[in-house]
């Protein structure tokens, strides 16, 4: 099978390519910069992800196309109407690739979508469900449905199999942002006022663990039509979160207890209401669905995701 990988020099597709290629698949990879390949890639640059982009030379002789692509969340946003930015990359030119894909002749689409087009946060103790109603938030969230919606009439229309995966934060070797931050800060001894956080619970995924389901979506005739939840099968709170990353580390995370309450209240003095959601709300996700039809199960679980996390960090 030649398999198309869009965004492989990304932190999932460059981890996707490498496994797919260990499982014998002919593996194309779709990047803006070829020079950022993994050896025997066919890399093909497409420098651009939009309703514009050629992927006929991409896409020829292609059974299977896995779109990690994707324009994500913005610490900085610059762009004057950030929807618009979000659509133009994440829904037209998504949709723009299917659209040719099926022309193509590719016989499954695979789509890395986000647990945001669920919702920011879930109950405590009812984690989301495929057969929840989406409720996104946030424009990323809003441009990751509006695919999805689009990606199903693609399939309908054509007959190409479209699998859809929603994770939720992704970890693992070279993993940045707030999950960084989170590392970098048990490594250094940071004091974290987080202790007593530990009644929340969050769904996380090892990138093991994700890209494993990625390829077994790829060939299993069940996965076809399907949307799929995925976490490492553990939700953990914050602070044991922060705790089992020291453990990783061979490191104390160095916590001290704050009420929740407070913690709460200074975030929204200071304007930081989502960061205080992340740290302190629950957002688990149900992966029974997942498990049931496809027989499958993580294959690692947090404690060696953690520690292949933190394997590379340094000083």
């Amino acid at each position: 099978m030649t398999v198309l990988v869009t965004g492989a020099s990304g932190f999932v597709g460059r981890a996707l390519c490498r496994r797919a290629l260990a499982a014998g698949l002919n593996v194309r990879a779709a990047m803006r910069n070829p020079g950022e390949t993994v050896t025997h890639l066919a890399a093909i640059e497409v420098p651009s992800l939009d309703h514009q982009t050629d992927w006929a030379l991409a896409l020829v002789d292609c059974r299977a196309v896995v779109h990690t692509a994707a324009r994500v969340h913005v610490m900085d946003e610059a762009a004057m109407d950030p929807l618009t930015e979000f659509r133009r990359v994440n829904v037209e030119g998504t949709l723009h690739l299917a659209h040719q894909a099926a022309a193509a002749g590719v016989r499954r689409f695979v789509f890395v979508s986000s647990v945001k087009v669920n919702g920011e946060g879930s109950v405590a103790g009812h984690p989301f469900t495929v057969a929840d109603a989406p409720s996104p938030q946030d424009p990323y969230g809003i441009s990751k449905m509006e695919a999805e919606q689009g990606l199903r009439q693609i399939a309908s229309e054509t007959g190409m199999e479209v699998v859809i995966v929603r994770p939720p934060l992704v970890y693992g070797s070279g993993v940045k942002a707030n999950f960084a931050s989170l590392m970098r800060a048990v490594q250094r001894g940071i004091p974290l006022p987080l202790a007593s956080v530990t009644n929340n619970r969050r769904s996380f995924v090892a990138l093991d663990n994700l890209v494993d389901l990625l390829i077994t979506c790829l060939a299993h005739p069940a996965a076809a039509n399907q949307t799929f939840l995925v976490s490492d099968g553990e939700d953990l709170s914050t602070a044991d979160l922060l705790l089992r990353l020291g453990r990783a580390m061979g490191k104390q995370a160095p916590l001290f207890p704050v009420p929740p309450s407070l913690l709460q209240l200074g975030a929204s003095i200071i304007s930081k209401g989502d960061m205080a959601q992340r740290l302190l709300g629950n957002l688990q996700v149900d992966i029974g669905h997942t498990c049931n039809t496809l027989n499958w199960t993580p294959p690692i679980s947090v404690d060696e995701g953690l520690r292949r996390a933190t394997a590379g960090l340094t000083q």
